[in-house]
């Protein structure tokens, strides 16, 4: 049987993000979230997108899958200009958001039937709950799952879909330190084996590090870019390492915290 990572496209999508600045208005007032951000991603590129709480990072991801239209400023997906949602471009959020009344099969099949493909998603779902491992627990309701297991079932019911680039938005956020560590790991095989494009937005310097091959630092409301690197080392990471020591260092100085050093 072929997997869900095995069927997709050999490589992700590009991206272009050119210019872009949005706002919301509250009472009526503008209120400015991001701030002429410009950069581009390659395929298969692994970018963390890091920055102060309430800067404008999860916005920037919701303009990148089309759920929104910027005010200022292009958004490109492999050079065709983002004009709305497409299911080559899927976002995970921080809450698994599974539907409580349908089992593990039925919410990752949802990622097929919202799309209205056709025909018995048996074998696929089967592959999705796989890459993620979750077979045993197929038939289980979402309140029987532990906060990592419905962070694996949401990911496989974006998985199923077999994206060209993941966006994830603080997907770890909410779990425990173990289970955040496992599935970090778990995400970076997928990601190697899959070669998708992935967007990620964390708090957390450390995983940035970990994970991401560029680490983009935005500055607070509206964001713009403040610092970016590329993470010089190989896979897979370790926290104990000078490199890595050095690279932590320089992105806590270029979000202001000098003292954590």
């Amino acid at each position: 049987m072929v997997s869900v990572l095995e069927a997709s496209s050999a490589t992700g999508s590009s991206v272009q993000i050119s210019r872009v600045s949005h706002a919301y208005r509250s009472g009526g007032v503008p209120v400015e979230v991001i701030d002429d951000v410009t950069f581009g991603v390659d395929p298969g590129e692994f970018v963390a997108l890091l920055g102060p709480s309430g800067c404008g990072k999860s916005t920037l991801l919701r303009l990148v899958a089309g759920l929104e239209a910027p005010d200022e400023g292009k958004l490109g997906a492999d050079m065709v200009r983002v004009t709305g949602p497409d299911p080559s471009r899927l976002l995970v959020f921080q809450d698994p958001t599974l539907f409580p009344w349908r089992t593990v099969r039925q919410n990752v099949a949802l990622g097929l039937e919202a799309r209205g493909v056709p025909g018995d998603h048996g074998a696929a779902v089967d592959a999705a709950l796989a890459l993620v491992g979750l077979e045993s627990f197929a038939e289980a309701l979402p309140h029987q799952l532990s906060g990592g297991m419905a962070q694996r079932a949401a990911l496989a019911r974006v998985l199923i879909n077999q994206p060209r680039l993941l966006l994830l938005d603080e997907p770890f956020g909410k779990l425990d330190a173990l289970t955040r560590m496992t599935l970090q790991g778990e995400l970076l095989k997928l990601w190697q084996t899959g070669r998708f494009t992935t967007l990620l937005v964390t708090h957390d310097v450390e995983e940035a590090l970990l994970l991401a091959q560029r680490v983009i630092v935005f500055g607070r409301r509206p964001a713009r870019i403040e610092f970016e690197t590329e993470v010089d080392l190989p896979y897979p990471r370790h926290r104990d390492t000078p490199r890595f020591i050095t690279l932590r260092r320089e992105i806590l100085a270029a979000l202001g915290h000098e003292q954590d050093l």
